[in-house]
């Protein structure tokens, strides 16, 4: 290995949990390679951790963006785990683990072995009060169609009312999907949300027939790829700023450094051009872009303005959430289940609510029960535009009517996220290969976030991971020089060469 005293230096502009997990993934290969690196984190706004947010008042874990992530998908679980954190995980209260969807303004239970969008039990389907007659009769005919058109993709929409009915989609899949992906489900693509229910039916014919397959095949004490220790949702002591606040303390390679928007980058004479909007210049060996795709695209746009239009198609929606804290003498319902979603065709002005302090222990003190609610998504957008009294007044309103509660909250937060949600569009995998296609024809260049392959946590670890391995092996074959003129001055380092 050849190698002089001045490191490497990649630069990361996006400081949400795609890019921390990218500079935290780098310090880890630094080491591991014995390469010398140094990376910058540049964040737009006054904080890094983008929707992902904690508070601690009176006793309560207040969480602003996701509560929790999936503990199939290994990568968050899995760098929690190489931070220490794991004696600090709590999985779900598996007892109240009932999901419940409203229906006519009751909240009624999601029936038993409810897979996503199939039903697993038939028993459990015929005994629920959430379906017609005819709509459990139609989801049943799923066991006798015939394999649908062999395409790439599809509306999930498309997908769910062929295979299982109306009454599937729009008491089920829409409300279940939307709450991950605030999205319409007539444009939702199955292939890059949901392509376990393609290959079922490519595989199997019928996806009914193919998840009770999947339930016998599995062991009994199996919960999913991290094993049966952990439930399927998992989160933090201290909620996820936690993992946040971890990252940062071991970025001891890095600098972060928020607000520091970042206006264009340009490739020039092997390295990368960084110009901040403050007039702040940065040079760097290596770029990753953990930004949101129209923010990616406004940064490429004066270096590959095709790769621009390219991100910029990728469009997005926004939703606030709104947490409510009560004595639990003011909540009439039993709150016995994690929560409920909200059916479009109920026209109520949220699109789902969390039991936070049942679905997690610790999240409220003794006697007293925070909830959540979530507005806006791609169906009710207008509703995102609300003013925060509006808004607060609109999800009391719907806990009155769905929950009884008519006191007064003892407090309440709002949290805002616009143009947050990346829509996964039919054909999303075909324009994310396009663009990977042409990011790959620019060195030193790699992009990361929630706008690819995945919007969960752990997906974004994966990615910012991934974008940081990929980068260091490019890199590690190739002349690297890195300046950096933070106040415009140009500052030259020796070149190096990594192996």
């Amino acid at each position: 290995m050849n190698m002089t005293s001045a490191p490497a230096h990649i630069a990361i502009i996006g400081g949400g949990i795609a890019g921390l997990a990218a500079a935290h993934r780098l310090e880890e290969l630094s080491r591991e390679r014995e390469v010398p690196l140094r990376c910058t984190v540049l964040e737009a706004s006054d904080r890094v951790g983008g929707t992902i947010g904690t508070e601690q008042r009176d006793g309560f874990v207040l969480e602003y963006g996701p509560d929790s992530f999936i503990s199939e998908k290994p990568w968050a679980l899995d760098l929690c785990r190489r931070l220490g954190l794991e004696d600090d995980l709590i999985g779900t209260q598996d007892r109240f683990r009932t999901t419940f969807v409203v229906r006519h303004g009751r909240l009624e239970p999601l029936p038993e072995g409810f897979m996503l969008l199939a039903p697993t039990r038939l028993g459990s389907l015929v005994r629920s009060r959430l379906f017609s007659w005819p709509g459990k009769l139609r989801m049943g005919l799923d066991l006798v169609l015939p394999r649908g058109p062999q395409r790439d993709d599809e509306s999930l929409g498309s997908f769910v009312r062929r295979r299982l009915g109306r009454e599937a989609l729009e008491r089920v899949a829409q409300p279940l999907v939307g709450g991950i992906y605030t999205a319409d489900p007539a444009e939702l693509s199955l292939a890059a949300t949901m392509p376990r229910f393609l290959q079922m039916e490519r595989e199997r014919r019928s996806l009914i027939y193919a998840l009770w397959r999947a339930g016998r095949s599995r062991p009994q004490d199996a919960k999913g790829a991290s094993g049966a220790r952990w439930s399927l949702f998992v989160t933090l002591r201290n909620g996820m700023q936690q993992l946040v606040d971890t990252l940062v303390g071991r970025l001891s390679l890095g600098t972060i450094r928020c607000g520091s928007a970042v206006r264009s980058v340009q490739f020039h004479d092997t390295a990368w051009q960084i110009e901040r909007r403050d007039g702040g210049r940065l040079q760097a060996d290596g770029l990753i872009l953990a930004t949101p795709a129209f923010q990616t695209a406004r940064i490429l746009r004066s270096c590959d303005a095709d790769l621009a239009e390219r991100l910029a198609a990728i469009s997005y929606s926004s939703a606030a959430t709104v947490s409510l804290a009560y004595r639990r003498q003011d909540v009439p319902h039993t709150l016995n289940g994690f929560g409920f979603v909200v059916p479009r065709i109920e026209n109520r002005a949220i699109i789902a609510g969390t039991f936070s302090s049942v679905k997690y222990l610790g999240r409220a003190p003794d006697g007293q029960v925070l909830l959540r609610a979530f507005v806006g998504g791609a169906l009710q957008a207008e509703l995102f535009d609300l003013d925060d009294d509006e808004m607060e007044d609109a999800v009391r309103r719907e806990f009155a009517a769905l929950l009884g509660i008519e006191a007064a909250p003892l407090f309440s937060l709002i949290a805002r996220y616009p143009h947050s949600m990346p829509q996964y569009l039919v054909g999303h995998l075909e324009r994310v290969a396009a663009i990977e296609q042409q990011v790959a024809a620019h060195p030193g260049l790699a992009l990361a976030g929630s706008a690819y392959r995945g919007v969960g946590i752990a997906d974004c670890v994966r990615s910012g991971e991934a974008a940081a391995q990929a980068l260091l092996d490019q890199l590690s074959s190739v002349p690297l020089q890195a300046n950096d003129s933070s106040s415009g001055s140009t500052l030259a380092t020796d070149t190096r060469y990594m192996k």
